[in-house]
């Protein structure tokens, strides 16, 4: 994939569809999909999305009980203990979804955190970086035998924010000085990053990964941060009511990450960064991030691949030989 395949494909979907409006007309049954982050936001609304489709949805979740009771009225859920930022919890979750299914058609890599206080976790990583991407990064791996059983689509949430910053090659885990931002930035732009080497390793296997930017959507994302932090970037008021402009509702959030798991525009298509059912273009120097777009640096192959081994080298994972 290279930045002259970031062109739009003339979707039928915009920024205003909702993931009932992908999804209208398709039958799913019979494919499996798993679904990290499912139980709230835009994972909730991806899941009830595919349950309505036919699907059997998947659901690892960090707290299962509270997961068990969002999904208690939807038929062909099943919840899956995981915690993405303890490598151990994810390979037994992995373990766990191969002992329960000889396939996977869809895996959408929605869960995530943002602009948190500093955490460490496992060795001393940094803790965005950890459950954002290396969670992720390890959960694919160990399913990848049966995402490659069925030619599976792998869809990642990133975010506008990748414009934030590339890697930090020198300081990924920011030793020197830590910024929730900066580090919230790094994990998204690794999401990208990865989307576009799992495309790469797996397009022989029939897998194809795409990452996307789902908009501008207050959901449980923003825990970490205070009222008054989202009242002064203009996103709500005082009441916690959303205020800011081009602000989608979680169903419309879901929406482009439904289309990159079922368009037939995309068939045989991959790597590529999406925002609003839609291709997204190649942003240029200098863009402000609220223009959307994809920067270049997320989709450098060879800093793709150096980000994979040195996320091989971090989690262990099985690798994936393309």
């Amino acid at each position: 994939m290279t930045t002259n395949d970031q062109q739009p494909l003339g979707s039928p979907f915009s920024a205003a569809s909702t993931a009932e409006d992908v999804t209208a007309g398709l039958d799913l049954s019979g494919r499996t999909a798993v679904v990290t982050g499912g139980y709230s936001g835009l994972g909730l609304e991806t899941v009830r999305a595919l349950g309505a489709a036919g699907a059997r949805v998947i659901v690892p979740a960090r707290r299962p009980d509270v997961a068990r009771a969002a999904l208690r009225h939807l038929d062909g859920c099943e919840v899956v203990p995981m915690d993405l930022a303890d490598l151990d919890s994810v390979r037994a979750a992995a373990a766990r979804i191969a002992g329960a299914t000889d396939r996977i058609d869809l895996l959408f890599a929605v869960a995530g955190v943002m602009a948190t206080p500093e955490r460490r976790v496992g060795p001393g990583w940094e803790g965005q970086f950890a459950a954002n991407h290396l969670g992720h990064f390890l959960l694919a791996c160990e399913l990848y035998p049966l995402l490659a059983a069925c030619g599976a689509r792998v869809v990642v949430n990133s975010s506008a924010g990748h414009a934030l910053t590339d890697i930090r090659w020198q300081d990924p885990h920011f030793r020197t000085g830590y910024d929730k931002w900066l580090a919230y930035g790094q994990s998204k732009t690794a999401n990208v990053l990865f989307a576009a080497h799992l495309d790469a390793l797996g397009r022989a296997d029939g897998v194809r990964a795409f990452a996307l930017h789902p908009g501008r959507i207050i959901t449980g994302l923003q825990r970490e941060m205070t009222l008054r932090e989202q009242i002064d970037r203009g996103w709500v008021d005082e009441h916690g009511a959303v205020v800011g402009a081009g602000f989608k509702s979680a169903s419309q959030g879901a929406a482009t990450g439904l289309w990159a798991a079922t368009s037939p525009l995309l068939a045989g298509r991959g790597g590529l960064y999406l925002e609003d059912c839609e291709v997204a273009r190649v942003a240029a120097p200098g863009d402000p991030m609220d223009d959307g777009g994809v920067r270049p640096y997320a989709l450098d192959p060879d800093a793709a691949a150096r980000l994979w081994e040195l996320s091989l080298a971090a989690t262990g994972a099985t690798p994936i030989t393309g």
